[in-house]
């Protein structure tokens, strides 16, 4: 699904002078390392570096809903990209798993390490606003069709001024990924393209994308064939090498570049200290 990134008009953009903004991603995949994710963050924000966190719950999410008896149903669109077909049910499923447990226990874990972190979705105070898609095409054996009931969004504006008030109060928000709908509905919206939305809307200097792989593979699954760096210019010819969720993380850091943000990192979330060495150059830099 391919959608035009913040088409309503932002604020203003702080710029690189007045505010160093990274806008951090971790993945809701099974093997991510969240505790040590916080002693990085902890550390990272007693020192004054201004941060956001955006993560998943795809994982909570399936968990959940087969224990409940409404497993996941996963879609393929025709340009490739595959994504959670969310009727509303599921919809229900996703925001008890990452707008309740992932988000709070991340919230709890920072806490614990002296970081005052806040839990948000995107829904609370409009943070996150979009338009909802009721129904969506898929390919399913061979075929084209629609499917109706569809409760996730595209995001058309992000809610700067509340972000930050809240980074100059001295938080660290962490952003579970819903938006509201121009009627007030709840959405499910992607996680790595509303980290991309948030640090094209703050101007921030890094988005890093964290999953449980350590970039982007020019062999996947092997590890030892990572790409180390990637032109922003060459971005396209790198695509056909992202498998699976990797083709959103490759999509929203388009998505980043093209809206000013300065470099986008695919890092691995499942060592320690995974934060600070992407941000020393571990893992795939586009820039």
């Amino acid at each position: 699904m391919i959608w035009l990134l913040l088409c309503v008009p932002q604020e203003p953009r702080e710029s690189k002078g007045e505010m160093t903004m990274f806008v951090i991603k971790v993945g809701g995949s099974a093997g991510n390392n969240y505790d040590a994710l916080c002693d990085d963050l902890a550390t990272l924000h007693a020192r004054g570096t201004r941060m956001l966190l955006v993560h998943g719950g795809s994982h909570e999410t399936n968990q959940l809903g087969e224990a409940l008896g409404h497993p996941p149903r996963f879609v393929t669109s025709p340009s490739g990209y595959t994504s959670r077909y969310t009727d509303r049910r599921t919809l229900e499923l996703f925001m008890m798993a990452a707008a309740g447990l992932v988000n709070k226990s991340l919230v709890e874990r920072l806490q614990a390490r002296g970081c005052n972190a806040i839990g948000l979705s995107g829904l609370d105070g409009r943070l996150l606003e979009g338009k909802r898609k009721a129904t969506i095409r898929i390919v399913e054996q061979g075929r084209q069709r629609l499917l109706r009931d569809d409760w996730t969004g595209t995001i058309e504006h992000v809610n700067t001024a509340l972000l930050r008030n809240l980074l100059d109060l001295g938080y660290l928000p962490v952003i579970a990924p819903l938006a509201s709908s121009d009627q007030g509905e709840a959405l499910n919206v992607d996680g790595d393209r509303a980290a991309a939305a948030i640090a094209a809307a703050l101007g921030a200097e890094v988005l890093l994308l964290l999953s449980n792989v350590p970039g982007l593979l020019r062999n996947f699954p092997d590890e030892a064939s990572l790409i180390s760096h990637i032109p922003r210019a060459e971005l396209e010819v790198y695509l056909p090498y992202a498998e699976g969720r990797m083709k959103k993380k490759v999509l929203g850091a388009q998505e980043a570049l093209r809206e000013g943000v300065g470099r986008v990192i695919l890092g691995d979330a499942r060592h320690a200290n995974s934060v600070s060495a992407a941000l020393a150059g571990a893992g795939t830099v586009i820039a």
